[in-house]
Formats: structure tokens, sequence, C-alpha cells
């Protein structure tokens, strides 16, 4: 297949355009017997590098351009990075949805608030299903993770069987659901697997991810060393640490309240499934100060330092209903994201400024990852023993490391991809075969924008060079009727902005009266002139290059 070209009938491809050069934003297709098959829809989160932006996602387009020929999206879970861009993104890929019953109530709620859930075809199949979309016949496996109900997925074709794993892990003792189904992989291991697709999260950590049963015990003899309240903080998707908490507070004769809207309707979510049945009722975050401190324990969302957050409202004193301080101990019960240990360490700080004790998985054991580790990953492959192996969920130095691992259990072939790569599973040898364009969107307030695109760049710009307005009032003759009004933002500081925007005026002034009468005629060249001098002179004043906005105004 070319890279424009149409993939063959009997070809079995996999193209990764989210979640192979990254941790997080998924979005996967299979392709075979001219179909296309999408594995998950998800979000990232945005960096201090695309200032006013929340939240990226894959951009869609090689979906949106075959769209008569996809045949399904199937979510293994649902964790944001898994299925968050659903509502972004649904216009453009209009194709029905399948998951399984958790999964989609957490779904329902997400297109319920974007006024869609009366649009989309959303499929609820039954855990460790089997079901046909297209050409691709779907075995659902059960496997472990740090939220209901996540699957690993066989996609079985005339072409071979693929394993997508999916996020997973092995957990001997999970506190919500099931062990996983180590007999389903052992089968699909005799029947021949011609690929894993597998996460790739945790491959430079040795050993075993641990057991949540372990976190629960923990936790247990844990609150029984404090006496004030007691704050936990941990994803709220992770309803089985959820669960952990509440069994920890109840065995110490707390009471469990859950903070924060988003932790409130996961649990809603759990509860409509049939989990979270056998605890004692969990307190509002309004009934909370009617109990003693020694009876509490608040379970917050906020893990990440999210300024929107329960835990971050708290720290800072704006929550209505909730506060902490001396003699109060606070408990990350959530590994750091890269990239958020700044907004994390705000929080902490803030919350130890108030009298309050921190404690993290450095201090106590109050975290296990959700993914596998080394250990785990080579059992996995010693029971499904694949052909190939292809790493996803990760950055290049996680993908390149699950590769080394995967031929260190001996399996023939291994394909690294990044996002955009075509690779051919079957038939022949398995390669990147081409590269397909792919970009990320930025949910900038309600409009999705690229992330390369003007308005993301010019807000970059003025993030790091801030900005200069300039108006310029002529008459008709292109005579200056006043000097040029000149203002600056995030260029210089109030004391100084005077001069500086005196020497600018001065500057343009100059630089106007030396045009020509035909140029000072044409705005677009008054406008081009004025804006090169004030750049020219902030750019010698302070080595910046300030967006700068020109307004010719004719009198």
């Amino acid at each position: 297949m070319s890279l424009h070209g149409t993939p063959k009938e009997d070809e079995l491809l996999f193209l990764p355009l989210g979640g192979s050069d990254e941790i997080g934003m998924n979005l996967n297709l299979y392709h075979y017997g001219g179909k296309w098959l999408m594995v998950d829809l998800g979000i990232s989160f945005a960096d201090d590098t695309m200032p006013g932006v929340d939240v990226i996602m894959p951009d869609p387009s090689f979906v949106e351009e075959r769209r008569h020929d996809v045949v399904g999206l199937l979510l293994t879970h649902a964790h944001e990075d898994h299925l968050g861009a659903v509502q972004y993104l649904w216009d453009r890929i209009r194709c029905p949805i399948y998951a399984t019953p958790f999964t989609a109530s957490v779904l329902r709620r997400k297109l319920a608030d974007a006024d869609l859930l009366s649009q989309i075809q959303l499929i609820e199949v039954p855990l460790k299903d089997n079901f046909v979309i297209g050409p691709f016949e779907i075995e659902l496996i059960g496997i472990t993770h740090s939220i209901p109900e996540p699957n690993a997925v066989a996609i079985r074709t005339g072409a071979g069987v693929v394993l997508h794993t999916g996020d997973w892990k092995f957990d001997p003792e999970p506190v919500i659901g099931e062990v996983t189904d180590y007999d389903k992989l052992r089968d699909l291991g005799d029947e021949g697997i011609l690929a894993l697709v597998g996460d790739s999260t945790n491959v430079l950590v040795p050993g075993q991810s641990g057991s949540e049963a372990g976190v629960e015990r923990s936790m247990t003899e844990l609150f029984a060393q404090f006496d004030g309240k007691i704050a936990v903080t941990c994803f709220a998707s992770n309803v089985g640490r959820v669960q952990s908490v509440a069994r920890a507070a109840e065995a110490n004769d707390r009471h469990a309240v859950l903070v924060g809207r988003s932790m409130l309707r996961m649990v809603e979510c759990a509860k409509e499934n049939g989990y979270l049945k056998d605890l004692p009722e969990f307190v509002s975050d309004n009934d909370a100060g009617f109990l003693p401190s020694d009876k509490v324990v608040l379970i917050c969302t906020g893990s990440q330092g999210e300024s929107r957050a329960a835990l971050a409202r708290i720290a800072d004193g704006s929550h209505q209903q909730i506060s902490l301080g001396e003699g109060d101990t606070v408990i990350f019960s959530s590994r750091e994201i890269p990239g958020n240990e700044p907004a994390i360490a705000k929080v902490q700080n803030r919350l130890v400024g108030l009298g309050v004790q921190i404690v993290t998985e450095r201090d106590a054991h109050v975290h296990v990852s959700g993914h596998p580790c080394q250990d785990e990953m080579v059992e996995m492959y010693q029971y499904t023993r694949p052909e190939i192996a292809v790493p996803v969920h990760g950055d290049a130095v996680h993908l390149m490391e699950h590769a080394k691992l995967a031929r260190r259990c001996q399996v023939p072939e291994t394909v690294v991809p990044g996002n955009g790569s075509m690779i051919r599973l079957a038939p022949g040898k398995p390669e990147i075969i081409g590269w397909i364009d792919t970009a990320m969107l930025a949910l900038d307030g309600d409009r999705l924008r690229p992330v390369g695109g003007d308005v993301i760049r010019e807000r970059r710009k003025m993030l790091h060079n801030g900005t200069a307005a300039v108006t310029v009032v002529l008459n008709g003759k292109g005579q200056m009727v006043a000097a040029p009004q000149i203002s600056f933002a995030g260029i210089c500081d109030a004391l100084e902005a005077p001069e500086v925007s005196d020497e600018a005026s001065d500057l343009v002034t100059e630089t106007i009266e030396a045009m020509s009468n035909r140029n000072r005629g044409d705005d677009d060249r008054i406008e081009e002139a004025a804006g090169i001098a004030v750049r020219r002179m902030v750019r010698a004043r302070y080595g910046k290059r300030p967006i700068t906005n020109v307004h010719v105004v004719r009198v």
C-alpha cells in the first residue's frame, strides 16, 4: 500500500494516531477486509506551552475521510485518555460505539452534558462477551487495572488474531472486579496470536506493580496513627482506591466523605453497575462539618494539583464546605504524572502552610500503579507467545525498552510504532509500510483548534514575548494629527512603561514622517512600518519579539 493508496482486502494493518508517541491520547485503528475498527478515542492534558488550553486530542482527519469504511469504535475502559475525546470528535467520526456497562455509564454522562446522548449509537456489551463488528470478531478478556471493567481485546480476522491489551496489570487481589482471566490468555496463546499490541507505561520499572488489597491494609494501619481529619486524594476513576479508603475509614470508626464533582459522578456510575455495594453510605461534603475531626476521612479530587479540583480549593481556603488545618493529614494516593510536579508542589506547600501533614507514596504504602511492571510483562508474553510485539502507550523510550523486553521473551518480531505509522501485520513480514500525517487538536474554550495553528502559536508567542498595541491617527493627506499612542503588555513594568511608550511613539512618528506621500496614504504600509519599528525597539531593549497590533485611524 502506498501512503495515499487503498489497502488490500486481505491486509491486516495497525495504525496508531495517538498514544504511540506519548502516554495518553489513545486512538488506534485496525484494518481488514476493506474496513477500519477504532479502538479508544482519548484525550491528554495540555502543559504550559499551550496557554489557555486544558485538553488536547488526536486529529481524526484520517478517520473522517474514511468514515464510510469505519465499522465502529470499541472502548477498552473508561479512563479519559481512552474515551475522553468522544464528545468532542463525535461529529467527525459518527460510527457505533461499543462499551461494557461501567464504561457506558461514564460515557453517557459525558454525552448528556454535551447534548449528544440522543444522537449516538452506544452499544452496551457484557463483560467477557464475544461479538462481531464488521469483519472483526471481538472477544473481551477480563483484566485488572485501576478502574472497573478494563478489557483486553482479542481481535480475530482472516489474517490472524491480534491481542490489544489496553491498560492492564496482574493484580492477585483486586478489591473490585475479578482477577485477570489467565486461562483465557493461555488459551489464546495456544490458539496462536499473530500480534500483541501492548501497554508500555511501566516497562522501565522492575518487579511487579503490587495489589490494591495491599493498599487497603496499609491505609487501615495508617489511619490509626492520626487524630485529626484525614483527607485522601486520588484519581476519581480509581473506584477500587475509593473502596479501599472507605473500608479503611470504616475500620477506624470514621465516615468517608466524597469531595469533588467528578468523584461523586464516578461513584454514581460504580453503584449503577453493582460496585461499592457493601460499604456504609458516603457522607456529603455539606454534612462533613457536623462530624468530629477524628471521625472523618475526606476522599478528594485533585491529586495532580489541578487548580479547580477540590483539594486545591481546600488548600487555598476557597472551598465552601471543607477546611483543613493544624493536626490534619492529607494522603496523596496516586503517582505524580510527569509535568504535574509544580502544580502538586504548589498545593502541598499551601497545605503545609496551614499546618497539615503530607503523606505520599514515598512515606507509606498508599498507592500501586494500574500498569504492569517488567515481571508482569514477561508473564504476559509467557502466556500469550505472540509472533509479533507492537509496543504502544508510551513515549519513544518506553516503546524501545518494551521492544527489547519482548525480544528477551523470544518474540520473533517487533515493530516499534509512532503516531501515524502504518504497520502491516499480515500477510508477509511485519513492517511499517508508510506514514500518515498526524496532528493534535486543542480544546480552546468551546472550540477545537489545531495545536500548530495560528491561534495557539500566537498565544504562545504572546506568553513569551508580550504584546504591543499602536494607534496612529492621520488625516486624509497622510499627516499625523496626534502622537501615536502605544501600550505594552508583558514587556515592561509599570514604572518604566511611560518612558518606553514615549520612546516607541517618537520612533513610530519618525518612521511615518519618513515615508513618501503615496505610502502614507496606504493603511497597510503604515501598519507594516509602524509594527516593524516597535518590534525592533523592543527587541533592542528587551530581547523580545512582541505580537504587535497597529490600528490606523483616518480623520
